[in-house]
Order: structure tokens, then sequence, then C-alpha cells
């Protein structure tokens, strides 16, 4: 089973809330990390096996529709190790 990872990008913390909720209650993911990027905007990330994170990325972009407004969704397969080090670190100060 490889790894993929999945992002979505919604305006609002609520919106971005709610796709995670969503997210993990449908699909087995984990959310990596939720982190405010500047003008309002929220990105989530998440990461499961490939199938898992496509199907929680249509479920938490139709919930973020619903109480936000979804800006994007973009997914990963097999990302690079050094992409999991650098970009997904724990380190980050707009973490929430």
């Amino acid at each position: 089973m490889s790894k993929s990872i999945g992002i979505i990008e919604t305006l609002g913390y609520t919106a971005a809330l709610t796709a995670a909720d969503m997210m993990v209650k449908m699909a087995y993911v984990e959310v990596v990390s939720i982190e405010k990027t500047g003008s309002g905007l929220v990105t989530t990330i998440i990461e499961g096996d490939i199938e898992s994170v496509k199907m929680a990325l249509e479920v938490g972009a139709e919930a973020a529709q619903k109480c936000g407004e979804l800006i994007g969704v973009h997914s990963i397969a097999k990302p690079l190790l050094d992409l999991n080090k650098g970009v997904l670190s724990k380190d980050s100060e707009n973490r929430l």
C-alpha cells in the first residue's frame, strides 16, 4: 500500500474544520495539518492510501462547499520522501 497526500484549501477555518471532520469520518485517512496560509485561507493536508485520499477529498470538498468557500482540492500519489520531511514537517508556525 503506497501513501498519498490530499490537500484542500478553503476560505475560513470553519469550512476547513468541517472538511477535515468529514474526511476522517468517511475514509481511512489521517489529518497531517491544518494551517493558516494568509488572507483567510486555510489549507488542510491529509494522508492515507490512494483510494482513501481520493474518497476523502470528494467528501471533504462537498462539506467545505456547504458551509464555506472551497478554493482548491489536489492529491499527490506517492509523494517523494523529501516532500514528507520538508513540507509536512511538524514545526510550522502557522499550524492550527
